[in-house]
This record gives C-alpha cells, structure tokens and sequence, in this order.
C-alpha cells in the first residue's frame, strides 16, 4: 500500500482535526502548540473572531488576544501562524500559536481548542504520520524525526539529518529500481517461457552479487538505538586530595561537588553531565583510592570506585601536582590520560611527558586541554563521516529479509533453476525494500512506529 494511498487505514477518528502541544511541560518564556486538520480555520474563528479567520494569510504572523469559545474569558495575547495545506508539515491545514510559557495558559488553551467540535488531542506521532500519510516524507524520514529529537551527541544528530533529507530513501530507491528492472525481465520471461527455450543467466550472477554487496553495505551500518541513546563515561580517579572534586567543578563552571581539604571528602560517587564539543557525557566523580583503607566506610568506597571504572570509556587519573614524592597509582588500572594538579600552587617538570597534563582548576589552566583531550577519545570520528548508518531495527529487518532472498537467489542459479522461482524470490525483495520507504506499509507497521513518538510530533 503506497503511502498516497494509505488513507485506506483511516477510521472515523482519524479524520477529525489533531491538536497538542509541541513543547515540553513546564515554565519558559513562550510555549507552541500546533492544530493540524480541516476544523483549522474554525479554530482560528472561535479564538479570535470571524475577522481574524477572513484575513488568515498562509505564513504570516499575527498576534491576537485568544478567548475561550464557551465563556469569552482572555485566555493569553500570543503569536500565531496559518499553513495552508498542502504546504505545511502534515500536509493539511495547520495552524501554530505561540503563547507565554505558563502551564495554566498552555493547558487553558488545550482545552478550549478541544472543546472545539471536531477537534480532539493528538496521539504520540501523530502529526508525523499524518505527514507520511499525505506523502510529506517516506516510512524511513519518519523515523529519523525522532532521532534527530533524541540524538545524543553532534555524529548521531549529523546522522539524522543525513536520514531526514531522504540520503537513506535515495540508497534504497536505487536498489529497488534495479531490483524492478530484474524482476520485469524475469516475469517476461515467465510469460513466454512455454514458447522460448530456456533463459540464459550467465551474466546475470554479477547483477545479482552487486545487489547484495548494496543491500550487505546499508545493513552492516546498523548501530542499535540502545547503545546510541548511551552517553559516554569519563570517570576520574585517583588518591584522595588529589584535586578530583575542583576539578569537576572547574569543568562544569559552577560549585556542583563539596570540596574540602580533608583527605577522603567524597565518601561516594558523584555522577553529573559534562557539555564536550561532540556532545552530552556523564563525568564521575569518584572516591579516592589510598594504599590502605582507614576503615570499613573507606574501603567500601574504594571498591565502588574500582567497579565503576571497570564501566569507564575512558579514564582519567588525577595525581597532585604539588607532591614530589608520590607512590605509583594502583598499577591494575590503565588511565586513558594523566592529570597533574594544582599547577598554579607548583610546577612539575614530570607532567610535560605524553598523555599527561598539568591543569589548574583555580586559574584555569590546562582544562580547555582537557576537555579537547576528552572528546578525542569519547566521540571518535568515523572514516565514513561523510556515510550514514541505520538505527531503525525495522529497517534492519527489511534489509535482512532482502538480503536472504537474493542469496536464495545465488542458491538456485547455482542449480539452473526454473525462471518462475527466480521471478518469485525477486517479488519478495523487491516488497522487502519497498517496505523500508513504506512503499508499502500496514497499519500494524504503522502503529507500531509512531507509538514511540511523543505527543506533539
């Protein structure tokens, strides 16, 4: 079922006009809500007068004082913009108001736009759907709507907008157009297989064998939403005083984590969020690790450390610059990067040698360094950056469904088969690759992918 035809799976519900808000609850300086469907213009008449719906102009914006339709009550003075459809996200009618960032106003104008007949609130994903249902974007740009919301650092978002722009739908059109072109010469031959001798596929191994090297390519891509959506751990470590805690604050540019000058201070990790150039980290804080532990606390303490650097992507020791004589650090840890302390109190010629740095978390010093030092290793650059990978585990389905079929097909020319057999794997993928777009789809399919969505996208 092609998405231009898909209406078919429209029940009585989905014909009437959605509305949700597009941001997240809470208090901010303006909020967005969105109205998608035929009642659009009605909404706009009911909040803001018969006036305001005559002089609607598509993409322009116009501030009016919103009242509520039943008891003329202001409900908020805001900004709002028509789209008409076709030229709108969902492809229908769609109207966005943009009001003070108050909860009681958002949820004052909800309900007075639900009260509306033939207006009800949108289910998660439902605008998107409807924007692959009119044909606004293919099965695959769907999905990667909401990687580009919930990537979690720069390569993931870059990913998903590579998906977004349709890079992955052109990959896809190409195999399939060729997977087409093979299937109707092999259904030719079926027809006039009774009247002509047996069909010569000698030179056709090598069509079948670049077909899978393509479909072998995209799926080797996959990198699963679960590791995606995993933020990478820096995890610093090191004897206690030796300056982890201002560090982490240093970093964060505010007093997040107790500092003291007493050995052993942090008892516990202490876990926050670090901003590095190629995206959001978890940063840990953790409790010193001595020679000896001072009691049972302590030594609990140093074992949640250890277990929590067996976890680490990469690991950061922290040495006290100041001290000349230091015992090595315990030796079973490998450090990904050394950090000599306190610079600004002393200097330390040892600190100048590969993979250390002497940093100050008073003046500063060294911590752009650091951070820089830390990205390197925690967002890698891929060879391919200029490629794209897959994240949808139904379009990995997909490709794997295809990927067998013309491997069976491999198998029967291997055997010197029958035209009708070879015809018949064909049909299956080509719908196996038609079904990544949604070329075809199901309402099953469909359900099941803009569930995920949150409400308002």
């Amino acid at each position: 079922m092609a998405a231009n035809s898909a209406f078919a799976i429209f029940n009585a519900m989905d014909s009437l006009t959605i509305v949700a808000p597009m941001t997240p609850a809470g208090v901010s300086a303006v909020a967005a809500l969105r109205v998608s469907g035929t009642h659009v213009r009605d909404v706009v008449r009911r909040l803001f007068g018969s006036r305001a719906a005559e002089k609607l102009v598509p993409r322009m914006a116009n501030l009016g004082t919103a009242r509520d339709p039943q008891t003329g009550k202001v409900l908020d003075s805001l900004l709002y913009i028509y789209f008409e459809a076709p030229n709108s996200y969902t492809g229908e009618d769609v109207l966005e108001l943009y009001p003070h960032g108050n909860p009681l106003i958002v949820r004052d104008l909800l309900q007075a736009i639900r009260g509306i007949e033939g207006v009800r609130l949108a289910e998660p994903g439902e605008y998107t759907r409807r924007a692959f249902l009119n044909g606004k974007m293919d099965l695959t740009q769907a999905e990667s709507v909401a990687d580009v919301i919930h990537s979690a650092n720069r390569a993931e978002l870059e990913n998903a907008h590579r998906l977004l722009s349709g890079a992955l739908s052109k990959k896809i059109a190409t195999l399939t157009a060729q997977v087409k072109d093979i299937s109707a010469r092999l259904e030719l031959d079926v027809d006039f297989a009774e009247e002509e001798a047996d069909p010569d596929f000698s030179g056709w191994k090598q069509k079948f064998e670049n077909i899978r090297v393509s479909i072998k390519g995209i799926l080797n891509s996959f990198r699963g939403k679960a590791n995606l959506s995993r933020l990478p751990l820096a995890v610093l470590y090191g004897a206690p005083n030796a300056g982890k805690s201002s560090l982490v604050n240093a970093l964060l540019g505010e007093d997040r984590v107790l500092v003291s000058n007493v050995p052993g201070t942090t008892r516990d990790f202490v876990e926050v969020r670090l901003f590095l150039d190629g995206g959001e980290i978890r940063l840990i804080d953790t409790a010193g690790i001595a020679d000896k532990a001072t009691d049972e606390l302590d030594a609990l303490s140093m074992k949640k450390s250890r277990e929590i650097l067996d976890e680490a992507d990469m690991k950061i020791l922290v040495v006290d610059g100041t001290v000349e004589s230091r015992k090595t650090e315990d030796e079973t840890i490998n450090p990904d990067f050394t950090v000599y302390s306190k610079s600004d109190l002393k200097s330390n010629a040892n600190a100048e040698s590969e993979g250390t740095l002497r940093i100050s978390s008073m003046t500063g010093e060294g911590l752009d360094d650091l951070k820089n030092a830390m990205n390197a290793v925690l967002f890698k650059k891929s060879e391919t950056a200029e490629d794209l990978w897959i994240t949808s585990e139904r379009e990995k389905s997909c490709l794997e469904e295809a990927l067998a079929g013309v491997d069976r097909v491999l198998g029967l020319l291997e055997k010197n088969p029958a035209v009708e057999l070879l015809a018949f794997e064909m049909q299956l993928v080509r719908k196996a690759l038609q079904s990544i777009t949604g070329e075809i789809s199901s309402e099953d399919i469909l359900q099941s992918i803009f569930a995920g969505f949150c409400i308002g996208k």
